[in-house]
């Protein structure tokens, strides 16, 4: 494993010669690192899903985002493919160990991150940076990661007076990451957290010649979930001295258990939601993919009959060319008018007309060179010629017009 705490270009343009277009991808590399600071450059191996294995350059740190007037960093990592700019980064968020994932409609449970930008990813216009920048806006609309949870305990001498379960919903662990895939990122940057008493993020805007994207009211990245108020505990019926009874003790821990419980369903229910999205989205792929394999079985069966079909006929025309090869090697005589021969009547009277227009051609000719040696004089040559002439036209109007009524190019 390379781990490059500094932009060395010339490292990067040495590793990036095995890509498809390295210095585009170069290019893009090194723009985001020269902005976002806070990221670094890695060369790891990444194992796909059928197991093969490739050595890639990812980009790991944090990103900023712009929460309510403070910047919390979200850690990330990106994988760019060998490909790149022609196929879409992995990208990944990789919580540190005080956090948790937080599964929704952009981040599954293994932190994949699912982007309408990575989706629509369009060759040689998508481009890292811009990939970033709707990160940023949609992390602070949709937070991916929030703070574990610190459960403190319920003590029968304060209860009245406090919360009688944790202040947060205690997540399920996180499933073993994948060989090659995001790494944990232990080493982030700190201010992960939000500061107490903090509300959600405001609406995030770029500056400077980044576009500014309309953002609707939304809730924060990762700030403890609020604990839910207490249940009310009735005054004591004997003499209003307000004393905690083991009846209100237990119904508070009754209140406080059903609660918890309550929220764990729903986180449950949620990641259960999301994966199943996910295995939805598999799903789809895999059907197109089977529509596409029985269409391209049905072409090439198809072509297979339509070239059976050919060899056929192939084997036919040799066959009759090796009998007319060991006629010729008998020496058998062969007939001048039936060596060709015509399968329509149209056809045969093109040949006909074909042969006396190749014949008037001839006798021209030598009516030329009669007239050139003084067999005959230039009176007789020019009455022959217009009368031969004539018929030529003719027979070429011929031809045309039985060429037209076959179908065949003129």
């Amino acid at each position: 494993m390379v781990k490059m705490n500094i932009i060395d270009e010339s490292k990067i343009k040495q590793f990036l010669a095995q890509y498809h277009n390295p210095d585009i991808t170069r290019k893009d590399v090194i723009r985001v690192l020269n902005h976002y600071r806070s990221l670094h450059w890695k060369i790891e191996p990444f194992v796909f899903n059928d197991g093969t294995r490739k050595e890639l350059i990812n980009l790991q740190g944090t990103i900023p985002v712009n929460f309510k007037g403070n910047t919390y960093h979200i850690p990330i990592c990106i994988w760019v493919m060998d490909t790149h700019p022609n196929n879409a980064p992995m990208c990944y968020v990789t919580p540190t160990p005080d956090m948790n994932i937080k599964v929704g409609n952009f981040v599954d449970h293994n932190g994949k991150i699912y982007l309408p930008y990575l989706h629509e990813w369009i060759p040689h216009k998508s481009d890292l940076h811009s990939l970033i920048q709707v990160m940023i806006i949609i992390f602070g609309e949709h937070p991916p990661v929030y703070a574990k949870p610190k459960t403190e305990p319920v003590l029968p001498h304060n209860l009245m007076n406090s919360t009688p379960y944790p202040k947060q919903p205690i997540m399920p662990s996180m499933p073993m990451m994948p060989q090659g895939g995001f790494p944990q990122a232990s080493h982030m940057m700190p201010n992960i957290y939000p500061p107490p008493n903090e509300a959600p993020y405001p609406h995030y805007q770029f500056s400077g010649s980044t576009p500014n994207y309309p953002m609707p009211g939304y809730t924060g990245p990762y700030p403890p979930y609020p604990a839910a108020a207490s249940p009310a505990v009735p005054a004591s019926s004997s003499g209003g001295t307000g004393t905690i009874t083991e009846e209100h003790i237990r119904a508070s821990l009754l209140s406080a258990i059903g609660d918890k419980l309550r929220r764990r369903l729903r986180e449950q229910s949620s990641q259960l939601h999301a994966e199943l999205e996910t295995l939805r989205r598999t799903q789809q792929e895999l059907s197109s993919g089977s529509a596409r394999l029985t269409e391209l079985f049905t072409k090439f069966q198809k072509e297979k009959s339509e070239l059976e079909k050919n060899i056929k006929i192939l084997q036919d025309k040799e066959s009759e060319l090796e009998k007319e090869i060991e006629k010729l090697a008998d020496n058998q005589s062969i007939e001048v008018d039936e060596a060709v021969t015509t399968v329509a009547p149209l056809y045969k009277q093109m040949l006909n007309a074909f042969v006396e227009e190749a014949a008037i051609e001839d006798a021209i000719y030598y009516l030329a060179e009669g007239l050139r040696s003084s067999i005959i004089d230039l009176d007789a040559f020019l009455k022959q010629v217009r009368q031969l002439s004539r018929r030529q036209f003719m027979l070429r109007a011929l031809m045309s017009l039985c060429r037209q009524k076959a179908g065949l190019a003129s």
